[in-house]
């Protein structure tokens, strides 16, 4: 939008886009099924781009028009460096192939609707840029403490994804002189390096081949992020989210931002329907009263749908306590506790029916903001009693928790290694 728009005009196309669209991104994102030809025009594709790709690889034209009076041997060993290209540890040559090379270049394909001349020139500035960023190296750079408490891998969802998680708002904890660094090109380019860094790592945890989890969930949380104070942060991650729009094609399954700000969010729907003339299926925002709700749906590898979350609303400088029965013996109780906003103190017990028995400390720490937002145990039931679960909310704000848990049965280790 235009920045000498009126306010007025701003927010009555805040209120259309935010209210025409919520479900639509909160709703998880499904795949459209292919009919018989979709697949046949699919495979056509490929196997043109595959044929495109040898014959630029094998005539020494994949990075642009080659010297026109090269040296035999010179040109012989560029063919044989072109023949051992891999991407991600994906070997590129189709007549020599990996397991993950037609999965590979079909996210090429997908990313430019199967335009084939469209999808060898995104590959050829991908490895391009690749070569100049020197993103094959990144890993083992040391690009210093500043951003570690920002990422993290945790988890998988459903279909083996890995789970990677952004929380942004730990960096307001930086001195405001720091983060005015980031208007030098220097320091934004070191953040650049280090978002890519993360992202060769998350690759490492994927599989290509047929199968395989082939792409990554990515949990982005603005919660505090935001504020004239991050104003250089935020344009730098604009930067990140085009780079990786452009040479990670199809490793992102699904962006899902929770404790988004209207503003951002109607900034993002405005700007894909303008790009792509229809909204994102693959991002799902998050409002903040939707967090832990959209969060349950992902890390769901030990419970199904049908499991019931409890909700309890835990007020401010407040306790509450949890009690999950368990008067069944030989069984293995699961749980996970979420409190959105974490910033509690949290602890654990099993607490046995008979009173001549020891109570059981599972777990009692103080929980942090930034820190993993579900917290998941297990202990095996060899008498009767239950899970207490107790939480402080020691800040003055109402805070709600969820919590779900299921019983299995389970033979426990010792047993398995008894004589």
């Amino acid at each position: 939008m235009g920045k000498n728009r009126g306010k007025i005009q701003d927010q009555n196309v805040e209120l259309h886009i935010h209210e025409g669209n919520e479900k639509e991104h909160e709703e998880n994102y499904e795949e459209p099924l292919l009919d018989h030809e979709d697949e046949k025009l699919i495979k056509r594709a490929l196997i043109d781009f595959k044929c495109k790709l040898e014959d630029a690889m094998h005539g020494n034209y994949l990075f642009g028009i080659p010297d026109t009076h090269p040296c035999h041997n010179q040109t012989t060993r560029e063919i044989e460096q072109l023949n051992e290209i891999k991407l991600w540890g994906v070997a590129l040559m189709p007549s020599k192939p990996h397991e993950g090379t037609d999965t590979l270049l079909l996210k090429f394909l997908k990313s430019k609707n199967y335009v084939v001349h469209e999808a060898l020139e995104k590959l050829r500035k991908t490895l391009a840029w690749r070569k100049e960023f020197k993103a094959d190296e990144i890993l083992e750079e040391n690009l210093g403490p500043e951003f570690q408490k920002v990422a993290y891998l945790n988890t998988v969802d459903k279909e083996g994804r890995p789970v990677f998680y952004h929380v942004y708002g730990d960096l307001k904890d930086k001195p405001k002189q720091y983060l005015k660094k980031m208007r030098s090109e220097e320091n934004s380019d070191k953040f650049l390096r280090w978002r890519v860094q993360q992202m060769e790592k998350c690759i490492k945890e994927l599989n290509f081949e047929p199968g395989g989890a082939d792409s990554l969930i990515q949990v982005i949380d603005w919660k505090d992020f935001q504020g004239p104070h991050t104003k250089e942060l935020r344009s730098v991650y604009r930067k990140c989210w085009t780079l990786l729009e452009e040479h990670y094609p199809g490793i992102i399954h699904q962006y899902i931002i929770v404790n988004v700000p209207l503003r951002y969010y109607v900034s993002h729907s405005f700007s894909s329907r303008l790009i792509t003339h229809k909204p994102s299926n693959n991002i799902i925002f998050a409002r903040p009263g939707k967090v832990t709700e959209t969060l349950l749906r992902i890390n769901d590898n030990e419970f199904l749908s049908e499991h019931k979350v409890f909700e309890l609303n835990l007020k401010a400088h407040a306790s509450t306590h949890i009690e999950i029965p368990a008067p069944e013996v030989g069984v293995t109780i699961v749980w996970d506790v979420t409190v959105v906003g974490w910033d509690v103190t949290y602890k654990e017990e099993f607490i046995p029916e008979d009173e001549g028995s020891y109570q059981v400390l599972l777990q009692d720490k103080e929980k942090k903001g930034g820190e993993r937002r579900c917290v998941r145990n297990s202990y095996y039931i060899n008498e009767r009693g239950m899970i207490s679960i107790f939480i402080h909310n020691h800040i003055n704000k109402c805070k709600k928790v969820f919590y779900r848990y299921k019983t299995k049965p389970t033979v426990p280790t010792y047993l398995l290694y008894k004589t």
